[in-house]
């Protein structure tokens, strides 16, 4: 991507994100990012492929985030929650809620290419979940994939009002995957049961 490009998507992201995704016009993206309509328009083709990009870099900024939490788990069973972990750093810099939870809302269609991006993030993080809980051995990996979801998500919901629902989450993530993974350790050892 060009300087112009990048300096187009990052002033869109901010924008889109604070001020909401339908509320922003192009006329207001290309003058935050110093750049004229016409180049916008160039680079982009239309608001919805730049919305487009907005979220597929934010996905695959987050995605990153996520692995990299995931990678430095010694223990599988210590992997299962990594996402809550990501979550505290993400939202440290994220102050008004899940970007695609929030495009999910403003781009209901879902043949719109934003929207498809928004609700692939959500069923990767839970097929993530489901990928770690079988790793580390638990019974049920798809029920408590969704449990944890459940969980994820309620965090990012309540993220805007003056609550702190990230460390009791992360403490009732680590309670379930405990109690669905007896032994805990069971994966990190190598035992097969």
């Amino acid at each position: 991507m060009t300087p112009a490009g990048r300096r187009i998507v990052a002033a869109a992201e901010e924008l889109f994100y604070e001020r909401g995704i339908t509320a922003v016009g192009v006329d207001l993206i290309a003058e935050r990012s110093g750049v004229t309509k016409r180049t916008l328009y160039n680079r982009f083709g239309s608001k919805d492929r730049l919305v487009t990009t907005y979220l597929a870099e934010r996905d695959q900024r987050w995605r990153s985030l996520v692995r990299a939490r995931v990678d430095a788990c010694e223990e599988p069973v210590a992997a299962v929650t990594a996402p809550f972990d990501a979550l505290r750093i993400w939202s440290g810099t994220n102050a008004r809620g899940c970007a695609f939870i929030n495009a999910l809302a403003e781009l209901p269609d879902p043949s719109h290419p934003a929207h498809r991006i928004a609700a692939n993030q959500k069923l990767w993080l839970r097929n993530l979940f489901e990928e770690l809980a079988t790793e580390a051995d638990c019974p049920d990996p798809t029920t408590l994939a969704a449990r944890l979801l459940v969980l994820h998500e309620g965090v990012l919901a309540t993220q805007p009002l003056p609550l702190d629902t990230l460390p009791a989450a992360t403490d009732l993530a680590r309670a379930l995957v405990r109690a669905d993974a007896p032994g805990g350790r069971r994966g990190a050892a190598g035992q097969d049961g």
